[in-house]
């Protein structure tokens, strides 16, 4: 049992939904991340996915895009993010996620990034423009290594596409809410809980909540039909609009404690 199931098990027992926080590693710099993982956990983030850098993330809002241009022009690669998990790991057991495009593991070589997440301490992995039927290679060593695969499912997907999304993923599946890219947003479309209800239907897996929310009312409304709400573009904007400030850890720590308090107290 790796850590991302036993924190599903331990919230399920105490009746409550997961809150999974997003940073980019690396923005404003790899020291603030080290700081930004400890103090979302200290907060009340269940599970945290760590954003690897990428120049064209075709799946990303202009919040993400930026702070992933941001840190790649410090040099963060995932060399680097794997010595920041090394050293997190000193500190924490909490669930690390890598949210990934397929070029930077291609470049790194899959087999060798693979076993360099499960040695380092990451716990699953998403790669956002990678979709089921192209992870073969992924997912044989993944498998052998019990690191999750956690795969998008659009609102736009098929039952037959939701079906194949949830018998591949391991950890939870990844339940995009809207037909775009990530992004603050002050409303989701309230189609999105049958959406959540169909893919429920077919799996027992955990299904969570990404993209567009944004709120603490939206993050709620969400808990209460979702396993898990994932928050990436509301904490960004955070950091973007903090890069020189003494508080921007505190502000961070705030933002997710509130995040945190809604969607526990569903």
């Amino acid at each position: 049992m790796n850590r991302i199931e036993k924190k599903w098990k331990e919230l399920k027992r105490k009746g409550l939904k997961a809150f999974i926080a997003f940073v980019t590693a690396g923005d404003p710099s790899l020291q603030d991340t080290y700081k930004l993982v400890l103090e979302m956990e200290k907060q009340g983030a269940d599970i945290i996915e760590l954003g690897v850098p990428f120049s064209d993330p075709i799946a990303d809002g202009p919040v993400i895009q930026a702070s992933a241009q941001r840190a790649l022009l410090k040099g963060v690669n995932l060399n680097k993010i794997f010595q920041l998990v090394k050293e997190l790991r000193k500190k924490t057991d909490v669930p690390l996620v890598f949210l990934s495009y397929y070029n930077p593991i291609f470049h790194y070589g899959v087999k060798k990034f693979v076993e360099d997440a499960v040695r380092y301490g990451i716990d699953g992995v998403i790669v956002a423009d990678l979709p089921p039927e192209e992870a073969k290679e992924l997912k044989i060593f993944s498998s052998k290594k019990w690191l999750d695969t956690i795969f998008l499912a659009a609102p736009t997907s098929s039952k037959e596409r939701l079906i194949k999304v949830a018998k591949e993923s391991t950890g939870f599946i990844y339940c995009v809410s809207v037909a775009g890219v990530t992004g603050v947003r002050n409303s989701l479309a309230q189609t999105l809980k049958n959406r959540v209800q169909d893919i429920k239907r077919i799996t027992k897996k955990p299904v969570a909540v990404g993209f567009g929310v944004s709120n603490t009312k939206t993050a709620k409304w969400v808990a209460s039909f979702a396993d898990g709400v994932i928050v990436g573009s509301a904490i960004v904007k955070v950091v973007k609009d903090n890069l020189n400030s003494k508080d921007l850890i505190g502000k961070i720590g705030r933002l997710v404690e509130n995040l945190a308090l809604s969607i526990h107290k569903v």
